[in-house]
């Protein structure tokens, strides 16, 4: 469906998914990556020669058509657009781990360069998510959630179970995602339509119309330099295409300037392909041999597994002369087997932890061969098989299961059933879901301590014309697990908004002492900052001693002033490390007091979750400490 029209070989290994297209003149698209030295490239062929240097911009020696940015530190993240309704062309945004640079590229020149603080997003996309016409943010975190946000609002969630790594908007309320574990699916608001799990991760995803019929497909390049392209309605794959090398990251343009977007997909090597939709007339030709061949595969196989399964049903069948009437039914099963399941919450002992037992048995004297069970986010590689030995076949089987999360998941079970002696199984499947709160026991230890944690609220309900007032209180020391069953409960009994207090002293303690640090951290970068800046000054004004004794041959006041550079450069240097190691801890602090805030939000569900997330936040900006506890407490400053 894809037709390749160019390829290029672009000397600059590219760091995975900081590739962007932007037209920095108005006019021009270039190709822009961030490099492993660094830098940026900025490929541009279509001004040659008209380039100059500037205190950024170099030309790359390998490349005429490759201007270089410096950007003296790791690249994290990369981008490009127009900044404001006033600019000419688009700007070229590089983010590092520490800051923020907006650059002119057109014009060699900064916009701004700012410090910056980080926290635990890892991708932003704009879409019409409630379907008003208007755009909202969807936000993917480290915390396997994807966010959407109207304004300062949070609209929605949607919980998965690795870190959301892409995202992507498709049309409408339809969106693509990726996560950390190889999954690639489409949502439509809260709605997934579809997903697949690969081995190899997804670097890159991107929507494009390949076809021409008016909706876009989803463009995922892949670890192993897989290409593939999927229908947005059920996650068919209608184009493929391989790199030698990681791909790096997928983005589309104009870049031949001939009126036609192309779809420009390049590797972590620095190999560039741009690819067209085919035309009507070489659809035909082109869906082609490559696919013809594949359903022909795909077909014999299928045959394959046919032919097989027959023959074993006719082995099965046959009268074996002098055998007894139970072995001549060696291999056929009882017409009533199936698989039943039972699910169990076992304590933690001396050898073993604590765990869901997940008991899988038959009713009748057949015995289970094999179970392999598909989960996501609970085995190593997302399956698990157990294979009992000779000596220990019976009609069942227990497989301990420990979920990492409080999340709901399918357990995809497949068992080989069949006789003590046979040789030849029947295959059961079977899909079970782990509940979300599976690893919770109703019995309580007398001896247990008593949490000190609480969420009290009130649910006001009239089922058939009575009018019934829940006064509910859940006693938990974990926040976390407090605030996953307000939201489960809320969602469970449909209510839309919900006003909680909460209190929970250790919690609470832990993040009044990270306040504290987080003010003592700026203190110190503060201070750190001035004798920096100080220092600067004093290296300026000794290079100037230097050089004036060097140009008045006074050798000896030369050789002093430099030496103090070298001392003081060395000194810059280590206070540099501690500014560093110190901006790291504040990031670390203030990333807490986020997840501080969130964590309060969740305690409340609709507008009220919405006003404490808003309060909280603004109690930050004015450093008020004790109206942030008394929101995240009463749920309101308003005493």
């Amino acid at each position: 469906m894809l037709v390749p029209i160019f390829t290029l070989k672009l000397n600059h290994k590219i760091n995975p998914r900081m590739v962007t297209m932007g037209k920095f003149d108005g006019i021009h698209p270039c190709l822009t990556a961030a490099t492993q030295a660094g830098k940026v490239f900025i490929h541009n062929p279509h001004t040659r020669g008209q380039r100059q240097a500037a205190h950024r911009l170099s030309q790359s020696a390998q490349d005429s058509d490759i201007s270089l940015l410096n950007i003296n530190q790791a690249v994290s993240c990369l981008t490009a657009g127009t900044l404001g309704p006033n600019t000419t062309g688009d700007t070229l945004l590089v983010g590092t781990q520490t800051n923020l640079l907006a650059y002119d590229v057109h014009d060699n020149a900064d916009i701004f360069y700012r410090e910056v603080t980080g926290d635990n997003v890892r991708s932003l996309v704009l879409c019409d998510f409630t379907g008003d016409g208007k755009n909202e943010l969807l936000v993917g975190s480290e915390d396997f959630d994807i966010r959407v946000f109207k304004e300062d609002e949070l609209v929605s969630e949607i919980a998965e179970n690795e870190t959301v790594t892409s995202l992507c908007h498709m049309h409408g309320s339809r969106f693509g995602y990726a996560l950390a574990n190889g999954t690639v699916g489409v949502y439509d608001r809260t709605a997934r339509y579809w997903r697949i799990k690969s081995k190899n991760h997804a670097m890159s995803i991107h929507a494009f119309d390949l076809n021409a019929d008016g909706v876009v497909e989803l463009i995922t390049g892949w670890s192993n330099g897989k290409i593939d392209a999927r229908s947005d309605r059920t996650g068919e794959v209608i184009f493929k295409d391989n790199f030698s090398s990681s791909v790096a990251g997928v983005v589309e343009g104009d870049y031949r300037m001939d009126g036609q977007i192309q779809l420009i997909c390049t590797s972590v090597e620095g190999e560039v392909r741009g690819y067209l939709p085919a035309s009507k007339e070489m659809k035909g030709n082109l869906m082609d041999s490559s696919v013809e061949q594949d359903l022909i595969r795909e077909l014999s196989q299928r045959r394959q597994n046919l032919l097989l399964e027959l023959r074993n049903y006719e082995e099965n069948a046959k009268a074996v002369p002098g055998a007894s009437e139970r072995d001549t039914q060696m291999g056929v099963i009882p017409a009533n087997t199936q698989l039943q399941t039972v699910l169990s919450v076992r304590a933690a002992t001396e050898s073993q932890r604590s765990h869901i037992e997940l008991s899988i048995s038959t009713p009748n004297e057949t015995i289970i061969r094999a179970v392999l069970i598909f989960a996501e986010g609970i085995f190593e590689g997302e399956s698990h098989v157990v294979h009992p030995s000779a000596q220990n076949l019976c009609g069942s089987i227990c497989v301990p299961i420990i979920p990492p999360k409080d999340i709901p998941v399918d357990l995809h079970i497949k068992a080989f059933v069949g006789g003590k002696s046979s040789s030849q199984f029947h295959v059961f499947e079977i899909t079970r879901q782990l509940p979300r709160f599976s690893m919770y026991d109703l019995n309580v230890e007398p001896e247990a301590p008593q949490p000190t944690g609480k969420v009290t609220f009130t649910i006001n309900d009239r089922p058939q014309r009575v009018k019934v007032c829940l006064h509910i209180t859940l006693n938990t020391d974990d926040i976390d697990l407090a605030g996953d069953l307000v939201q489960s409960l809320a969602s469970f009994l449909a209510i839309e908004d919900l006003q909680a207090e909460a209190d929970f002293p250790t919690y609470f303690g832990e993040l009044r002492t990270t306040l504290t640090e987080v003010d003592d951290y700026h203190s110190v970068h503060q201070k750190l900052t001035a004798a920096i800046a100080d220092h600067s000054n004093h290296i300026r004004n000794m290079l100037v001693q230097a050089e004036d004794a060097r140009l008045m041959g006074d050798i000896r006041n030369m050789k002093k002033r430099y030496i103090e550079l070298y001392d003081l450069n060395r000194d810059l240097i280590n206070e540099y490390k501690i500014r560093s190691n110190n901006h790291n801890a504040l990031l670390a602090c203030l990333k807490s007091v986020n997840q501080a805030i969130q964590r309060a939000g969740r305690l409340r569900v609709g507008k009220p979750k919405n006003q404490v997330i808003t309060a909280c936040r603004d109690a930050i900006k004015n450093n008020n400490v004790n109206v942030l506890f008394k929101i995240m407490k009463a749920g309101t400053a308003s005493s």
